[in-house]
């Protein structure tokens, strides 16, 4: 436990004063210093340059990054792209200090093919501003995985509904070779990103409730603070009971996760349940943490703004609140993994 504690010091002191009002900007000095200190390839094999970490040390990484909205891909990079090239046995030699985002070409929800050889990934997070992109696309024989220089591809820029890039990429296929996975890489994909989105909100949503109760503790109304309101009260009160079950049930994934892996039917079960309430504790957060502040929330000058837009992007990344439930659902009907209630209680 010290050891946590140590480690989310450090991230504090990494992100003090990372917070950006230009989202759609890379933070190249942030991005430096995380290099720098190994935590750009935070969960990467020792031995191919990275630091040799678990779920546990990126959801306490994710979580300072979406607390103050962190301009850079910690999760793609990582998570994904780093998780890829190890996945395909291509990590070795790589740059950790490289700076990454994967894209998925082929794959409904996350990318389309084109014609011919001709492939094309959708809402590639940071494609336009990274040193390379790491693709994971199907042929006639099975999925591949490889690295392609940024200057190799052709970005089409677009944003999210907070301004962060999420480019259109396009690539010629028939080019490149890289090395083959499974297609239960493909599916973990979508889980190890929803999980990482889950772990930012988390953080995101946290940053949000202190700054509800700094402002209605302070501000004053009829000659009263704003907190002392029977309806205000009930306004916070949900929004941080909503935050606290997005994290509890991001730590559940979490400690899944790292203990079964992926593929097992509880851990996908805890995933699913962690994005699910991510989703929807966003929408109730964004409109209780706006209604306490009023207009204030929405201006520039105020921050409040920057947090609620990326909630309520990053609840339909990787899979919508609804796509969530529904698999939540269909688990708990066929009752994998030993039945609702072992899914429930394990």
């Amino acid at each position: 436990m010290s050891g946590d504690r140590e480690f989310a010091e450090l991230l504090t002191k990494v992100f003090r004063g990372a917070a950006t009002d230009r989202p759609e900007m890379l933070d190249a000095a942030l991005w430096s210093t995380l290099a720098n200190l190994g935590l750009a390839r935070l969960t990467g094999r020792a031995a191919a340059g990275g630091s040799g970490a678990g779920w546990a040390d990126a959801a306490l990484l994710l979580g300072a990054a979406g607390r103050v909205g962190a301009a850079i891909p910690v999760a793609e990079n990582d998570l994904l792209a780093g998780w890829l090239l190890e996945r395909a046995g291509l990590d070795a030699g790589r740059d950790p200090a490289v700076l990454r985002t994967a894209a998925v070409v082929g794959v409904a929800g996350l990318g389309v093919s084109g014609p011919g050889m001709a492939g094309v990934a959708t809402r590639v997070p940071w494609a336009r501003a990274v040193d390379s992109l790491v693709l994971l696309w199907e042929t006639g024989s099975g999925w591949r995985v490889a690295e392609v220089p940024r200057r190799a591809v052709a970005v089409t820029e677009s944003d999210n509904f907070a301004g962060e890039p999420r480019d259109a990429v396009r690539v010629d296929l028939g080019s490149l070779d890289g090395g083959g996975v499974g297609a239960e890489v493909v599916a973990e994909f979508r889980l190890r990103g929803a999980l990482a989105r889950s772990l930012t909100m988390v953080g995101a949503m946290e940053r949000v409730l202190e700054l509800v109760v700094e402002h209605t503790t302070t501000r004053t109304q009829f000659g009263r603070p704003v907190a002392g309101f029977q309806a205000v009260q009930q306004l916070v009160a949900d929004l941080a009971a909503e935050a606290a079950l997005a994290r509890a049930a991001g730590e559940a994934a979490v400690d899944a996760v790292s203990r079964s892996g992926f593929g097992d039917p509880r851990a996908q079960f805890a995933v699913a349940a962690a994005k699910s309430c991510a989703g929807h504790a966003a929408s109730l957060i964004a409109r209780n943490a706006h209604q306490c502040l009023g207009a204030i929330g929405f201006t520039d000058e105020h921050e409040l703004h920057r947090h609620t837009t990326r909630l309520l992007a990053w609840r339909g990344e990787f899979g919508s609140v609804r796509w969530w439930d529904e698999r939540l659902t269909r688990a708990a009907a066929e009752g994998r993994g030993g039945g609702l209630w072992s899914l429930i209680v394990d």
